[in-house]
Formats: C-alpha cells, structure tokens, sequence
C-alpha cells in the first residue's frame, strides 16, 4: 500500500501534473479565500507540508535529496513561502471584512498604538539577533559546507546544477534560447518589477493589506512568483536528476537512465510532419512562426482591448496597457512554452540558427 501511494505521489510530481495541481489550487484558494484563510482551515492544510515531508523523509530517496547541504535551506524557504502567502491574504481578507462593515483596517488601528524605538524596537532586534546567530552556528556544525573538490573539466558532476537563486533561470533554458532565459526574461522581470508603481496607478490598497480592492494586481503577481518562480526553484532542485531528467521525490536518481528528448520546432510540425519538407530558405521555412509570434504579441493586445480586458484599457490608456500587456505576455509564454516541451517536446516557435535567433 506505502508503495502504491508513493508510486501515485511520483506520478503527480509529473512536471505537467504538477503544474497543472498547483494552478487549480492556487484559483481555488483564492476564490475561496474568506474559507482557505480561516485559521481552523488552513491550520490543517498549513500543517499537511510538514506532516508530508516528516513522514516522506523516512525514505531513502527522498531523505537523499532534502538532506543535501545545498537543499537544506531550499526546504526552509518553501515552508516560509507558504506561511507568507497566506498570512497577507489572510489579514487582507479580515480588513476587507472591516471595510464593508465600515470598521478600521488593522494597520489604522496598530496606528494609535505607538511604541518607542527604545527600548521596544531595538529588544525585540537584538533577540532576533541573537536567535539567528544560535542557528546560524548549530546549522554550521550540524551540517558541513557543500564544498567539492577543485573544478576538474575531466569529472563534471551529474547533473550540475547552479546555486538554488539561479535554479529558475537555469530550468528556463530547458524551454528558451540562452539569450532568452538568460537575458531577456531576466531583464523583463527586473524592469517589470520596476515598472509596476507607474503601470499600477490605484491608489487604493496604500498602506493597508486588502485583497477586494486589488484583486488582478495580486493574483497577478501571485501566479507568477508563487506559482510560476517557485515552481521553476522546485523543479530545478528537487525532481531534475542525472542528464536533467525528471525524477519522482521518491524515485532513486539513476545516473543510467536515460530519456530520449526530440526537439522538435513548429516549422518541423508543419512542414516535415505534413510530408512537404523544410524549404531552404530561412524566412519561407520560419514564416509560419513568425507570423504566429506576431498575432500573439501585435494583433492579440488591441483584441484584447475591446473585449476581455477593455475595462483596464480605458483605466490605464494606451500607453501603459500595452507595456502592461506585452510584460503579461511574456510571462503567460513561459508555462505554454513547458507545456509545449513536456508534451509534445516542442523545442521553438521560432528556429533561425543562420542567424542565431531562436524563439
């Protein structure tokens, strides 16, 4: 019976399974979020991770990989992840309660409770101070430092994985080109970050968790760090084995198995697959791409414009729902382009190695 449910457990840790779990509980849990935050309710599903992960870390396997030096805080920043998630949404649901009933937020009512920086604030740093330093040193003598042997171009490890803040870009380039995962998304998500104060003009929900007020802003940016960032950290560190296959959070990491992965571009689906052939020339072979990534990233915004998304056209003006919608669209490209890969191992959209440009 333990085996079965643990052969199931590697079955949903299936990139596509997962993914596609994790999205549908994230939409439930925030459709549902006056119930989910209610601490009676989300005690026990705050509590399943830990139970989960007590009980699983008798196995082997699973001990193997969570117990690794480098894995260790990864495990600790989930766990956090998951508490400060819901922890805003729950304070923002209760002031949205307040509000409706025409009471103050918590943050008017901790105003007029004004504390002195002396002693109270600085107490209550030097205890945290002290409480990390005591970690700090038991996590060093406890558990030594993941340092290798001189690099050696003869005895690459298997798989060699960047530190676990570079584990998303690294996953990426399963999906995108390098100058793609390494450079140009990168940089969308840092200028987009920057960019948010000046696309994101509402002045409610300054100064005050609510969720009511914001709620596209907050999903949004939910779905891409909680669902899809994190996600990217957790595949890349725990289910991505040797030869950077996928591997169950039970299943032992043989460095034997091997997975053959095609890559397979659209003008191949198009061209090889329907019995014609690939044409020789690059802009008749990519034209069928090309013409796709213009409609999704020219012709799919002013669509959008006037049906789904016209009431954020006419809050934001033309200018700012476009840089809006061309941020948003790269960043809904990214689970296409993985499930795209895991499924039918598509590779890209665009293909043009003559000149280095691929999509």
């Amino acid at each position: 019976m333990i085996e079965v449910l643990k052969e199931f457990i590697n079955t949903l840790s299936l990139p596509w399974w997962y993914l596609s779990l994790l999205s549908v509980l994230f939409v439930i849990a925030l459709w549902k979020r006056d119930y989910t935050t209610k601490l009676r309710i989300a005690l026990p599903i705050l509590l399943l991770p830990v139970v989960f992960f007590c009980v699983s870390v008798l196995d082997p396997n699973f001990r193997l990989v969570v117990t690794k030096p480098d894995n260790v805080p990864i495990v600790a920043l989930l766990f956090l992840v998951i508490f400060f998630t819901w922890f805003p949404i729950r304070k923002a649901v209760e002031n949205d309660r307040r509000r409706q009933q025409g009471q103050p937020t918590f943050e008017d009512s901790e105003t007029k409770q004004k504390v002195l920086v002396w002693p109270d604030l600085v107490y209550s740093e030097l205890i945290c101070l002290v409480l990390c330093t005591v970690i700090l040193i038991v996590w060093s003598i406890v558990l030594p430092a993941p340092i290798e042997e001189p690099a050696n171009p003869t005895r690459a490890p298997n798989p060699s994985k960047a530190p676990w803040y570079f584990l998303g870009l690294q996953e990426m380039l399963v999906y995108f080109d390098p100058w793609i995962a390494g450079v140009l998304l990168p940089g969308l998500i840092i200028v987009g970050l920057m960019a948010i104060p000046y696309l994101d003009t509402n002045p409610r929900g300054n100064g005050y968790y609510t969720f009511a007020e914001r709620k596209w802003e907050v999903s949004l940016f939910l779905f891409g760090f909680a669902v899809l960032w994190v996600s990217l950290i957790i595949l890349g560190t725990f289910l991505r084995g040797p030869n950077w296959n996928f591997f169950g959070p039970y299943e032992f990491w043989d460095v034997h198995k091997v997975e053959p992965l095609v890559n397979v571009n659209l003008s191949e689906f198009l061209f090889v697959w329907s019995g014609i052939g690939l044409p020789g020339f690059w802009l008749l072979r990519e034209l069928p791409g090309i013409l796709l990534l213009l409609g999704y990233f020219v012709v799919l915004p002013p669509l959008l414009a006037r049906t789904l998304l016209r009431r954020f056209y006419l809050q934001m003006g033309f200018a700012r729902y476009n840089v809006f919608l061309f941020l948003l669209l790269w960043m809904l490209l990214l689970p296409i382009k993985m499930y795209l890969r895991w499924l039918i191992n598509f590779k890209y959209i665009v293909a043009i190695p003559e000149y280095f440009f691929n999509v």
